[in-house]
């Protein structure tokens, strides 16, 4: 008899506890991003290269993350954001701009191309936040953890689903992602990786995928069968009751996973799709392939399966299991260049090279992992968005100027950020806010300073400078600094803060002609 998810969490539990006793480590090192080696159907229909050549921004809340995406020239002007830190309902907002349309309380991936978000340094953790690609191509989403984003209960974030695609999506990589839940529909949870409403040409490749009731799907009913395309490889599915996924209609193929502890169901072709299924190991677990729940039957491919303790129920008029022993019933024709680790040694390499936190290592097709050369296209030292302060020639326009802004804090005023004296400063009412300076006639400018008061420097932790008169961005950065931009004429030019550690005071907002 099954247990019921939560139970089954607590052994897995019990289980993680005891490798770390027995010293197994729970830790791994920095990973960078590593843009070059796209698999899978992402290489097809012109490429998923993400933000490769972009200008790379480091973010540390989810507001940080809308405000790289905002400050960018156009919705697909290439960008790298390198994500370190826990991401929550707490410091995601909304930010507004011309090249991006995000929200509260998700990661918005909406109406954008070109991007990269990969987990840095210490790691990168979503919690209870999802990632929404909607309306969006050539997205890289890379060494990052998302887990518990709820659909009912609190919070709720994403229609509960850990990434979700929907409306028009094309050409998306997830590599080295753990995406992890902590129970089924009724404990308030969805997928883990669904895709919907044509959505095509997408890979999900040395990723964890567990702990849910459902690892995620292609199509969201019997009718949505403008999906597919998409491949599944060195993956580890652990503790999914089902979805592993659920294909309605489309194409994809699935080579080299690890499925653990699937306790209802596997991978459920149907409603005429089609599935590749190579070289997976399949361990203690039950129904892993054929077409459930529906009269609306699938196919598959089969060839090098390892099936590890796996029970197969009896057929009936909505149950049709590939088992007790797996047949093709179709020819799946896989456009792409791949390489077959053979089945049996599926299990360790794939339990050292999945997840986030794993270093980027891939396999070698021999079973052996290895860490992969970065992509040449991506510079591997880009140079800062926002240098230090340093002391322009030329003369200081904004003394003498006039200042407005947002709201202010008490005993401060708009007037202290262009008066030349570093110990007055202006301050928002809350973390972030806006500060002005203008003149008259409309004047030349190519190059600011924002210097921060003593005892608050690096509180300022992203901002765009904007033409007033346009709203055109002109810059954007992580920390208060010297930016430049093409040199231009204005009446006045705006220093938006759009997050911030905690209450900024900017000294001077210096302007110059270069």
């Amino acid at each position: 008899m099954k247990r019921p998810l939560a139970l089954r969490l607590s052994a897995l539990s019990a289980a993680t506890a005891l490798a770390a006793a027995a010293g197994i480590a729970l830790t791994s090192p920095e990973a960078t991003a590593a843009t070059g080696g796209v698999t899978g159907y992402a290489t097809q229909n012109g490429g998923t290269t993400g933000g490769a050549g972009g200008q790379r921004v480091r973010a540390t809340t989810g507001t940080e993350i809308h405000a790289a995406l905002c400050g960018r020239a156009s919705s697909s002007t290439p960008i790298i954001i390198e994500v370190e830190g826990t991401v929550n309902h707490g410091n995601t907002g909304k930010v507004s701009g011309g090249s991006c349309n995000t929200a509260a309380g998700v990661i918005e991936l909406k109406q954008i191309s070109n991007v990269t978000l990969v987990g840095v340094g210490a790691g990168a953790v979503f919690d209870q936040l999802g990632i929404h690609i909607r309306q969006s191509s050539n997205i890289i989403i890379q060494n990052v953890t998302v887990r518990n984003v709820k659909k009912s209960g609190s919070p709720t974030s994403n229609g509960g689903d850990a990434i979700g695609m929907e409306s028009d999506v094309r050409n998306v990589w997830v590599d080295h992602a753990t995406l992890e839940a902590s129970g089924g529909e009724s404990e308030g949870y969805d997928g883990l990786f669904d895709m919907k409403d044509n959505t095509q040409y997408v890979t999900l490749s040395y990723s964890v995928l567990r702990n849910s009731g459902r690892g995620g799907l292609i199509g969201s009913s019997e009718s949505d069968l403008s999906n597919g395309y998409v491949t599944f490889h060195h993956n580890r599915y652990e503790n999914i009751d089902s979805r592993a996924p659920l294909l309605r209609g489309g194409t994809a193929h699935a080579y080299n996973n690890h499925y653990v502890s699937l306790n209802e169901s596997g991978i459920n072709s149907r409603a005429g799709a089609k599935v590749k299924v190579d070289n997976n190991y399949f361990e203690d677990s039950k129904d892993v392939l054929g077409t459930f729940y529906t009269d609306q039957r699938g196919s598959w491919q089969v060839a090098g399966n390892v099936f590890d303790n796996v029970t197969w129920s009896s057929p009936g008029s909505e149950n049709y299991p590939a088992g007790p022993n797996p047949q093709s019933t179709t020819t799946v024709n896989i456009p792409y260049a791949y390489t077959l680790d053979a089945a049996g040694c599926v299990p360790d390499v794939v339990r050292r090279t999945a997840g986030a936190g794993t270093g980027l290592q891939v396999s070698d097709g021999n079973c052996t992992p290895q860490t992969p050369a970065p992509d040449p296209s991506t510079p591997t030292t880009p140079p800062p968005t926002t240098p230090g302060p340093t002391e322009p020639g030329g003369t200081n326009l904004s003394l003498g100027a006039g200042a407005d802004g947002s709201s202010k804090a008490d005993g401060t005023s708009y007037g202290n950020v262009r008066d030349g004296n570093l110990s007055t400063y202006w301050s928002p009412s809350g973390s972030t806010g806006s500060v002005s300076v203008k003149w008259g006639s409309a004047t030349s400018v190519s190059r600011v300073v924002v210097r921060e008061a003593s005892g608050a420097t690096g509180v300022v932790r992203a901002w765009r400078l904007l033409n007033a008169d346009t709203g055109a961005v002109l810059a954007t950065g992580t920390t208060a600094g010297t930016a430049t931009f093409p040199q231009t004429s204005l009446r006045k030019i705006t220093f938006e803060i759009t997050s911030a550690s905690g209450t900024p005071r900017v000294a001077e907002f210096e302007t110059y002609a270069s």
